[in-house]
């Protein structure tokens, strides 16, 4: 059986748990040790099954609780290179495991695609988790649907899948125009409709259910972002994840189907 959730997703911070019975990763680590083990708890998950930890870039709400979580419970840290150099150095576990964009990790019996992907950080990166033939993407913090985005979200099963932002209240809303520009570029983020066209153009493939993600708190709301979806609800089941609360923990398994055993996630 293999169990993923959304430990938190936003601006202030991510990290995305993806394992079986025995083993696990985080990817991300965005939010403090307390936060991770607190919500992990609250959704009845084990720290003791997590064995990497795989940074997507060096931005604070992706690895801030990195050293912490990674020292102190003996967990593999995975940076490329060059993110590794990046990162400050109160973020850096004191050992690191070095990998290139496109290299597969092996963690046990989990598999962890990586692929290069636009966003405005140094290295960036995505990944595809595969266990037992059965492939689950993080995929946030996209400026554009790249052709390796599209290679690996067709493979997937299921997908955290950035909806950072409604381009209307973006361009109505408080940020300078700088920062607006920022965020709509290739190398920013995913807004809602964005990501409809990449999850909306996808054939002959297994995915099944898009849990909507780093959703924006001042250029979005769920439930904009839930409603953008609604033309492929029809094809998908779709949820959206909270920066402030754990998601649901679902399951996928052979012979299952996931599209009856999930409740609607909290909104905020």
């Amino acid at each position: 059986m293999i169990e993923y959730c959304a430990l938190a997703s936003g601006s202030n911070g991510n990290c995305y748990y993806v394992g079986n019975e025995e083993e696990a990763v985080l990817i991300d680590a965005g939010i403090s040790r307390k936060q991770v083990l607190k919500r992990m708890k609250e959704v009845g998950l084990k720290i003791e099954k997590v064995k990497a930890v795989l940074i997507t870039h060096e931005h604070s709400d992706h690895i801030r609780g990195l050293r912490v979580l990674a020292d102190l419970h003996q967990i593999d840290a995975y940076l490329t290179k060059t993110t590794q150099g990046r990162t400050r150095i109160h973020h850096q576990p004191s050992k690191v495991r070095v990998f290139e964009p496109g290299d597969t990790i092996e963690v046990g019996s989990i598999k962890v695609h990586s692929f290069a992907k636009k966003h405005d950080a140094v290295d960036p990166c995505s990944f595809r988790v595969e266990l037992n033939g059965r492939s689950i993407g993080v995929m946030t913090d996209i400026g554009t649907a790249c052709s390796n985005v599209k290679e690996h979200l067709q493979q997937c099963h299921a997908v955290f899948l950035e909806s950072n932002y409604d381009e209307q209240m973006l361009l109505e809303g408080p940020y300078p125009a700088h920062l607006k520009s920022r965020v709509k570029s290739d190398n920013g983020h995913l807004s809602n409709d964005q990501a409809l066209k990449a999850v909306d153009k996808l054939k002959n493939s297994p995915l099944q259910t898009i849990l909507l993600s780093h959703i924006s708190a001042d250029n979005n709301r769920p439930e904009l972002a839930l409603k953008t979806f609604q033309t492929v609800s029809d094809r998908y089941q779709i949820y959206a994840t909270s920066r402030y609360a754990p998601s649901e923990v679902f399951t996928l398994e052979p012979g299952v189907d996931i599209k009856e055993q999930a409740d609607q996630l909290s909104l905020f």
